[in-house]
């Protein structure tokens, strides 16, 4: 991971000085320390990686003649996983970064950071807020909940659906950005420390309508998974209600 953020400064660094102005827009010359930087050129440097074939999908499921999905009863979902921010944030203070600030954090990270990008388990919306890298456990946790996502969805007759993750690594920058549309947002976000992401739990992506399912049986179907994740002690897990997903942070 240093060596691609090694490459990424240099390729920003190439671009000149007027790529990297300073946040008024002025054209000012930029100090050489890095911990000068603006957000912006962090933004360059936690770039998404390159689309891949995982990207495509349909726009949504067809609403009409939906097979239904057998369930396990659970109960309501939203009392089971009501974590709250403090819990999470003990977890990802164990096991995550640094939160980052400037290009010299970005570059000297306290942990590793793992790039995300689409795949056959889950995909990753368009991020507005946050970039695409978790530390190794939080990407272990995602890629294995997509996974066993997949083979309930199997189990239970098959369907070709995968979960939307619609946020990941967060910057202090962004945070106090999304803050400004959204007052629920932490200011204290475990998503900083790059052991959380979000899985939307209103809209899944639909890769194929030859089976359609509704949104409402995968959403518990979801949550059956995140439940044994749960007990078996790997994450936190918060049902967000105004952003509609589950918020979910790795365990130490």
């Amino acid at each position: 991971m240093r060596t691609l953020f090694r490459s990424l400064i240099f390729a920003i660094a190439a671009v000149g000085a007027t790529a990297c102005g300073n946040s008024s827009g002025d054209d000012a010359p930029v100090a050489a320390e890095p911990s000068v930087y603006p957000d912006a050129s962090l933004a360059e440097i936690l770039a998404p990686p390159a689309a891949n074939p995982y990207d495509a999908h349909l726009d949504s499921a067809p609403d009409a003649g939906c097979v239904r999905i057998p369930l396990r009863p659970i109960g309501h979902l939203r009392p089971l996983f009501n974590d709250s921010n403090h819990v999470q944030l003990e977890a990802a203070r164990a096991i995550g970064i640094r939160p980052i600030e400037t290009i010299a954090d970005a570059w000297h990270t306290s942990r590793p950071l793992v790039p995300v990008s689409s795949c056959k388990d889950f995909y990753i919306d368009e991020l507005k807020h946050s970039y695409p890298y978790l530390v190794p456990e939080a990407s272990r946790l995602l890629h294995d909940i997509g996974a066993a996502f997949n083979d309930s969805l199997a189990a239970r007759g098959g369907g070709a659906y995968r979960l939307k993750v619609t946020s990941l690594l967060r910057t202090p920058a962004t945070v106090s950005r999304l803050r400004r549309v959204n007052r629920n947002a932490s200011a204290e976000s475990t998503h900083t420390f790059g052991t959380t992401f979000d899985i939307s739990y209103s809209r899944f992506i639909c890769d194929s309508d030859t089976l359609p399912r509704t949104f409402e049986d995968l959403k518990n179907l979801l949550g059956e998974v995140l439940l044994d994740f749960k007990k078996q002690g790997r994450c936190y897990v918060k049902m967000e209600r105004r952003q509609a997903c589950f918020h979910i942070t790795a365990r130490p």
